[in-house]
């Protein structure tokens, strides 16, 4: 595979919305299991139409920030605002509303296996609207084609799924209530390159053509440099950088550093990326 990737380009940047508009905002956010902290007074903003792509050494926390600001792990301190509304402080009514706008492929799918392609993307829209069955199947199927998978995928079960359409059909059902916002947990893990490539360019025309925000968990640096925004690095229990490929790439900050530049990292020549 060519060892150059190519920066998104302009024409990438999402249209919808104020682009400086911040949507998510974490500030002095601490979370701990068993007497262990794991993240300490974090504070990350992530802007409307961006994809933010959040990485960091193994074991750092970035799943639990995931998971952090989904609701699905409980903090010792800080406050996370979604859509401007303090989560913890917010009323039931307020918490569907925010979760009804937002959208997770969690890593390696999970998909439910007793169910059907089609039966998994309709998973949220059970939970969440009160619709007709046929006007399920219909928006179903939209989303499964949306995210390029044949009409016949949508009566499958995961296990007759290779790794690449399990992860659109997990993507699907994340798109399934037309969020606002997606949060990708390492969405090219075990795909070839070719595969995640592919998901990649998805992952950017479904930006641009929908408006989302992305909010993508990776160790993919073809990733980084080829659909993100922005970088934000985890380490030392906070984020310690935060800025474009450029930027990364310029800074003197260890791990940025051999992440970035190190002998397995992309070699790009700055003046001939478009």
């Amino acid at each position: 595979m060519d060892q150059t990737v190519q920066e998104a380009p302009a024409e990438q940047q999402a249209p919808h919305g104020d682009p400086n508009e911040i949507i998510i905002e974490a500030r002095d956010v601490t979370v701990g299991f068993g007497g262990k902290t794991v993240l300490e007074h974090l504070n990350l903003d992530i802007r409307r139409g961006e994809i933010l792509g959040f990485v960091g050494p193994s074991g750092a926390g970035k799943s639990v920030l995931l998971r952090t600001i989904l609701g699905l792990n409980q903090k010792q301190e800080g406050t996370v605002k979604i859509f401007g509304t303090d989560i913890d402080n917010a009323s039931d009514e307020d918490k569907t509303r925010v979760d009804m706008r937002m959208g997770v492929l969690f890593q390696h799918g999970a998909l439910f296996s007793a169910l059907t392609v089609l039966e998994n993307v309709q998973v949220p829209m059970r939970e969440y609207l009160d619709l007709p069955k046929e006007l399920m199947d219909e928006l179903a199927m939209l989303k499964i084609e949306l995210v390029g998978l044949k009409r016949d995928a949508a009566n499958k079960f995961p296990s007759e799924l290779s790794g690449g359409m399990i992860k659109r059909a997990a993507l699907a059902r994340a798109l399934a209530l037309d969020p606002d916002v997606v949060f990708l947990d390492e969405p090219t893990s075990g795909l070839d390159p070719i595969g995640a490539a592919d998901f990649d360019e998805l992952v950017a025309k479904l930006r641009d053509t929908m408006g989302l925000t992305v909010y993508m968990v990776t160790h993919d640096l073809d990733s980084l440099f080829s659909v993100c925004d922005r970088v934000a690095v985890l380490g030392q229990k906070k984020v310690m950088v935060e800025g474009t490929i450029e930027e990364m790439l310029a800074s003197e900050e260890p791990w940025v550093k051999s992440y970035f530049r190190g002998k397995r990292a992309r070699q790009l020549d700055m003046e001939t990326r478009s």
